[in-house]
C-alpha cells in the first residue's frame, strides 16, 4: 500500500508532468523539495539519528552548560545564559520550562564551581568533543559525506567553537541589552511608529536568532562546503517549523492531562524528552532540505544507496575522463564533482566515488578547490585502462571464493581479450580529438552520416 503510494507520488513529482512548462510544472518542481524531505523522514533513518541525539543531548547538556559557565565566569557573563536555556525548554510549558531551567542551571553551576579544574575542564571538553562528533556524523549522513574530519582538525575546530560560541552569544545579548537601555535609544523608541516597530522586533527576534543559529550549524558542521544560500533556505524552513511545532507542542502539554495522570511528577521530564526529539528531527529535516537545495540531483534518489550496473560504471568512468581530458586539452573551466554530477544527471555520490577510484589509480588529481585534472598526459591514458578501473571497483564486502570453472573462465578470458584487442592502442587523447563540433552536438547519427 505505502510502496504504491510513494511510487505514485514519485511519478507525479518527477514524471513528465513536472518537466512541462507552465505553472503546474513549476509548482511540481518546487514541491519536490518538501516531498523529498517527508519521504526521507518516513523511511526512518533520520528519526533514528534524532533518537540517538536525544540520548546524546541528555548526557552532554550539563557538561556543556558547566563548560560555558566556566568560560563565561571569566568575562562575568555566566548569568546571561539562563534565558537561552529557558528558550530551549519554552515549548514544554511555562511552569515546567521554568523548573527545568532552574534545575539545569543549578546542576551546571555546582559542577562548574566544584568539579571544573584543570582535569575536570579537560574531561568536560573531551565529553563535549565526542558529543559534537556525533552531531557531525548525523549531518554528514544527511549530506552523504563519507569522510569525517581528522582528529586534529576536529579537536581544534570543536574547541574553538566551544570557547568562542558562548562568549559571542552572551556578548551579543549583552550589547543588545545595553543598546536598548541607553538613554538615547529610549528617547527615540518613544515615538509611536518606533514603539510599534520595537514590539514587532521583540516578537520576531527569537525566530531570527533561531534561523541564524541554524544557518551557522548547517554551514559549519558538515565536513563539506555548504553554500550560504542553501543553508539559509534550510534554516528558514527549520526555524518556521520549530516555531509552529513549538506552539502546538506547548498547547498539547498544557491541555493534555494524560501525561500528568500517567507520569505524575515526571510529566515535565517526559515532555522535555519529546520536545528534544522533535527539535532534532526539525534540525535534521532542515539540513536535509539545504542538502537538496545545493544538490538537486539527489531529489529522486534520497537517502537510498546508489547501485550502478557494470555498464553504467563503465560509461561513467569514460565520460568523466572525457570531460576532464577535453578541458585539459582545449582549455576552459575545470570540472568539479558537483558540476559533473549536474552535467551527467547523476547524484554526486556516484561521481565522487568514481573520481576517488580514478584518483587511487593515478589517472586524475583532485585539487584543493575540488577540481579534477589529469594525473598524467592524456595521450598515455589508455581507454582499456579506464574500463578496467571501472569494472574492478571493490564493493566493500568480503570477496567470494574464486571457484575455478574451466568453461566459464575460458569464456570470460575470451571476452576480456576481445575487449582488449578492440580498444587496442586507443587513448583518452584519441577520444578527445574525436569530439564533434559544437554545431553538431545535437545531430542524430543519421543526420551526421548524411553530412
Amino acid at each position: 500500500m505505502w510502496l504504491r503510494t510513494w511510487a505514485f507520488l514519485d511519478r507525479c513529482f518527477f514524471g513528465p508532468a513536472a518537466a512541462r512548462a507552465g505553472a503546474l510544472g513549476a509548482s511540481l518542481r518546487v514541491l519536490r523539495y518538501p516531498y523529498a524531505v517527508l519521504r526521507d523522514l518516513s523511511r526512518g533513518e533520520i528519526n533514528l539519528r534524532a533518537m540517538g541525539l536525544v540520548y546524546t543531548t541528555l548526557l552532554s547538556l550539563i557538561p556543556l552548560l558547566a563548560f560555558s559557565f566556566a568560560i563565561l565566569k571569566i568575562f562575568g557573563g555566566h548569568r546571561d545564559i539562563q534565558p537561552i536555556v529557558y528558550e530551549f525548554f519554552r515549548p514544554v510549558g511555562g511552569d515546567a520550562a521554568t523548573e527545568l531551567t532552574n534545575r539545569v542551571i543549578q546542576f551546571a553551576s555546582r559542577v562548574s564551581s566544584g568539579v571544573v579544574g584543570s582535569v575536570g575542564l579537560a574531561l568536560l571538553a573531551w565529553t563535549l568533543v565526542g558529543t559534537i562528533k556525533k552531531v557531525e556524523d548525523s549531518f554528514n549522513f544527511v549530506w552523504h559525506v563519507e569522510q569525517p574530519r581528522s582528529f586534529a582538525r576536529r579537536l581544534a575546530e570543536y574547541m574553538t567553537l566551544l570557547i568562542a560560541g558562548p562568549v559571542l552569544l552572551v556578548g551579543f545579548i549583552g550589547l543588545s541589552h545595553a543598546a536598548l537601555s541607553s538613554a538615547s535609544v529610549q528617547e527615540v523608541v518613544r515615538l509611536p511608529l518606533l514603539q510599534r516597530l520595537r514590539g514587532t522586533g521583540i516578537v520576531v527576534a527569537p525566530y531570527v536568532m533561531v534561523t541564524t543559529f541554524f544557518t551557522a550549524l548547517y554551514m559549519m558542521i558538515p565536513n563539506t562546503r555548504v553554500q550560504w544560500r542553501a543553508a539559509l533556505i534550510g534554516a528558514l524552513a527549520a526555524g518556521i517549523l520549530w516555531a509552529a511545532v513549538g506552539k502546538m507542542f506547548t498547547a498539547f502539554v498544557v491541555y493534555s492531562t494524560r501525561l500528568t495522570v500517567v507520569y505524575a511528577g515526571f510529566a515535565f521530564v517526559v515532555a522535555a524528552l519529546l520536545w528534544t526529539y522533535f527539535g532534532w528531527v526539525i534540525l535534521l529535516a532542515g539540513a536535509q532540505l539545504s542538502f537538496y537545495v545545493q544538490n538537486p540531483a539527489y531529489l529522486r534518489l534520497g537517502l537510498q544507496p546508489l547501485r550502478l550496473s557494470s555498464v553504467e560504471l563503465e560509461q561513467l568512468a569514460l565520460k568523466l575522463m572525457y570531460f576532464v581530458g577535453r578541458t585539459h586539452v582545449a582549455g576552459g573551466r575545470r570540472w568539479t564533482v558537483n558540476r559533473l554530477a549536474t552535467e551527467l544527471g547523476l547524484p554526486g555520490a556516484a561521481v565522487a566515488q568514481m573520481a576517488r577510484a580514478l584518483e587511487r589509480a593515478g589517472l586524475v588529481i583532485v585539487t584543493d578547490e575540488d577540481e579534477l585534472v589529469p594525473a598524467r598526459d592524456v595521450g598515455r591514458v589508455g581507454v582499456h585502462e579506464i574500463l578496467e578501473i571501472a569494472r574492478n571497483q571493490r564493493s566493500g564486502h568480503v570477496a567470494p571464493r574464486n571457484l575455478p570453472i574451466p568453461p566459464v573462465d575460458r569464456l570470460l578470458a575470451s571476452v576480456d581479450e576481445a575487449r582488449r584487442k578492440f580498444c587496442g592502442e586507443l587513448t583518452l587523447r584519441d577520444l578527445v580529438d574525436e569530439a564533434p563540433r559544437p554545431a553538431a552536438l545535437h545531430l542524430t547519427p543519421r543526420q551526421s552520416s548524411s553530412r
